[in-house]
C-alpha cells in the first residue's frame, strides 16, 4: 500500500506497508529506514506489521521475521545474537542499542517501533552503516600491547590490582553506539576520535604491562582528537555493556595534565 503521494517522475521511492495476517491478535508495527544508493533515490520508510505471537522476543527476531517471511530485500548486520559482536547496533525507538539484546516490549512509545541505522554515518544500505572511519580511528590508537623490554618466556605477570584497572574498559565490543550518539562526534567525526576509540586508548594507557604510555599520550595531544568531549554523557547512557567512555576520556585528560 503506497503511503506517499509523489510528484510525477520523482526519484523518491514511496514507503510501503505490509499488514499482518487478519487473524493476528498481538500486533506490532515496525517502521524501518530504507535506502539503496544504487537506486539513485532518497531514503524512505517502510512499515511492517507483525504478530508477536509468531515472533521471538527481541527486535532482532522481528527483523529476521521481516527478512525471512515478508521482505527479503531488507539489509542489516547481525552475527552472535548474544550482545558480544556489536554487529546489530542500530537506532531503535530513537536510541542507539543492539537489536539482539533489546526486547520488543522494552521499546517505549506507542504501538510503532522506528528502526534506523546508527546516526550521522554514511549508509551502505538500509540499516547497514559505513564504519570505515570508525575502525580507522580505532586502529589509530594502536590497540595492542607494546613493550620495549625483552618478553618473558611464559607471560607478562600482572597483579590482581593492576588487572582490576582494566575492568569497565576491555569489555567494549566496538558497536559504535556511543560514538554515534555523541554530538561532538557528529560535528567533528573526521578529527575527534570519539568515545569508543578514546575508551580503548585509556584501556591501554592503564595496562601495567604496556610500555608505550608516553608515546600514546603524545599521539592524543591534539585539539580535536581528545579535547572535543564536552561530557554530554550520551555515550554512557546508550552503551549496551554499561561502560562509561566519558569517565575514560576525563581520566586521559587528567593524565595529560599530570605529565605536563
Amino acid at each position: 500500500m503506497v503511503q506517499l503521494t509523489l510528484p510525477k517522475n520523482s526519484k523518491i521511492k514511496p514507503g510501503k506497508t505490509w499488514p499482518a495476517p487478519a487473524a493476528g491478535k498481538r500486533l506490532k508495527t515496525f517502521k524501518i529506514y530504507r535506502y539503496d544508493p544504487a537506486d539513485g533515490g532518497n531514503p524512505y520508510w517502510d512499515t511492517y506489521q507483525i504478530d508477536l505471537d509468531e515472533c521471538g522476543p527481541m527486535v532482532l527476531d522481528a527483523l529476521f521475521k521481516i527478512k525471512n517471511e515478508i521482505d527479503p530485500t531488507l539489509a542489516f548486520r547481525r552475527s552472535c545474537r548474544e550482545g558480544v559482536c556489536g554487529s546489530c547496533a542500530m537506532n531503535i525507538g530513537g536510541r542507539n542499542t543492539l537489536a539482539c539484546t533489546k526486547g520488543i516490549d522494552e521499546v517505549g512509545g506507542n504501538d510503532t517501533i522506528t528502526i534506523s541505522p546508527l546516526p550521522h554515518l554514511p549508509v551502505v544500505r538500509d540499516l547497514v552503516p559505513d564504519l570505515s572511519n570508525f575502525y580507522k580511528q580505532y586502529a589509530s590508537i594502536e590497540p595492542w600491547l607494546q613493550t620495549s623490554t625483552p618478553l618473558p618466556t611464559e607471560e607478562i605477570k600482572q597483579t590482581p590490582d593492576d588487572r582490576e584497572k582494566l575492568d569497565g574498559y576491555y569489555e567494549c565490543i566496538l558497536c559504535a553506539s556511543c560514538s554515534t550518539s555523541c554530538p561532538s562526534y557528529w560535528w567533528n567525526g573526521d578529527r575527534y576520535l570519539g568515545p569508543a576509540a578514546l575508551l580503548q586508548a585509556y584501556r591501554w594507557l592503564v595496562d601495567s604491562r604496556d610500555e608505550a604510555k608516553t608515546k600514546r599520550l603524545d599521539a592524543l595531544e591534539d585539539p580535536f582528537k581528545l579535547y572535543r568531549c564536552h561530557t554530554i554523557m550520551n555515550c554512557a547512557n546508550v552503551c549496551p555493556k554499561g561502560l562509561n567512555p566519558a569517565k575514560a576520556i576525563a581520566d586521559v585528560k587528567k593524565m595529560m595534565v599530570e605529565r605536563a
